[in-house]
Formats: C-alpha cells, structure tokens, sequence
C-alpha cells in the first residue's frame, strides 16, 4: 500500500477537490470526518458522474456548489492491512473496484490501488501470460474533433477510465483519461476537441508477456497500454491492456492450487 493518506474534509469542494488529484498525480481522495474516520472516497470518475461538465450555466453553477461529501463513495470499501495481497486483488476484481482504504484498528493508514498490485505481478506470473490474452479487445473510441464535454459524458456512461482518439481510419493519435479532464472539472472550456488534452498513447505489442507491460506501466507511471498488431502498427488498435486487466491474472494465479513437487 501507499502510507501516505491524501485526505479532505467532506465539505471541501468539487474544484479543490479536482486540484488536490491534480497536484498529486493521484486518482482518489479519501473523505475523513473530524475524528479521523475514513467516511468515504472521491475518485476523478466521481467528478465526472452526471452531465454537469455540458450543463447550462445555472446547473453548472449549481453543480459547482456540491461539495466531495455529496459526490463521495460511502461508506469506503476497506481492507485490513494484515490481509493478504491476494484477497486484495480478488476483492477489487470481484467488486471492480480501483482502489481500497487499508485500516487499522478502523483508521485510515493507507490505500492500495490496482496499480500497486501491479509490483506484485512479475515474480508469480512472468512469461506465463501474453497481454492478448489477458488485453480488453472492446475500446471506447472517438475521434479528434469531439468535444471535451462529449468525450466525459462517454467515459461516464460506460464506466470507462479511457477513451482512445483515432482519426477517421482508425488510426490511433492519442488517449484520453479520466486524470487529463480534471482541469475541466472547475473552469475551461469543455466545447473544446479532446485533441487539447489527449497525450500520445504508449504502445506494446500483443505477444508481449504480461511481466513487460507491468514493467511498462511501473517505469512510466502509466494506467494503460494500447495494443498495435505490428503488421499493421497504423491500423485500428487490436486493444488495450490496464492495471486491472493484469490483476484479474493476479488474481486467477492466486487462486489455483499449485501442484507439490
């Protein structure tokens, strides 16, 4: 887990909210009460739910009013911290959850993500797994030119972290997540194109064993991976591996008995 705690009070705002994930490069916040007390989490998807990114005006106004108590995930989902790692990643998969607020004595000591599961991952499972077996072959696509409000209600109707932008071949030009429209979440122009806020997407090939896209993501600090067929790298993506498609592995391997000998 991560030791450090980036926490707020429950009547902090959505647009101080959004600039504490920002500025510390996270994707959650826990909600603690006066006591100390996790009572709840705000992820980036929270702050995208409903459609307040494209709202007239008075709602936007409105929307900007809520604070993370309203918005949080409550109660938080947690995990002691003396459980194993392994019931840590069969929770999040079996719950599809990203993340757990690790306790002790019922207080807040930590957070385990999906991407931290990750560390985990190339001693157990090293060249036993390719990322097209273990990749997500359903992408959430757009093109360059929809607008940024278009682009967070998508994510937010199909639960997905990501959007890849293609052009009108298929290409891949970029990738779009949830952590890229934070900025928006307070002022900015939303009519804009994702092409202001996409980055270029990192790539790996489809026989590359799991044990490389994990170290991937761990070197670059990534979520996500796009796969390219190398015959054809400027063709329509065969599809894209996450953190959490690596710890569903996780989790399968640690739930098969190992045969003695």
């Amino acid at each position: 887990m991560r030791p450090s705690l980036i926490t707020c009070p429950p009547g902090t705002t959505l647009g101080q909210a959004a600039d504490l994930l920002a500025r510390h490069a996270i994707h959650a916040l826990v909600i603690s009460d006066p006591a100390g007390l996790a009572i709840g989490v705000l992820s980036d998807m929270d702050l995208l739910a409903g459609e307040w990114l494209s709202a007239d005006p008075a709602t936007l106004a409105a929307k900007r009013a809520q604070t993370a108590g309203d918005l949080m995930t409550s109660p938080p989902a947690t995990i002691d911290g003396d459980a194993p790692a392994a019931e840590a990643a069969d929770r999040m998969r079996r719950d599809r959850l990203h993340r757990l607020v690790v306790t002790e004595l019922d207080r807040p000591v930590g957070i385990i993500a999906v991407s931290d599961l990750v560390h985990d991952l190339a001693p157990d499972t090293a060249n036993r797994q390719t990322v097209e077996q273990a990749m997500s072959r359903g992408l959430i696509v757009c093109r360059e030119t929809t607008p940024i409000s278009g682009a967070a209600r998508a994510m937010r109707e199909r639960r997905s972290r990501s959007m890849v932008v293609v052009d009108a071949h298929g290409r891949p030009l970029g990738v779009v997540t949830g952590f890229d429209l934070l900025p928006f979440c307070d002022h900015g122009d939303v009519s804009q194109p994702v092409s202001v806020v996409m980055h270029p997407p990192i790539t790996i090939q489809p026989t590359a064993p799991l044990r490389e896209a994990a170290e991937m993501m761990l070197r670059l600090r990534v979520h996500r991976l796009l796969v390219l067929d190398p015959a054809a790298p400027d063709g329509m993506p065969l599809g894209l591996i996450s953190t959490a498609d690596i710890v569903v592995e996780m989790a399968s391997h640690a739930s098969t008995p190992r045969s003695a000998g």
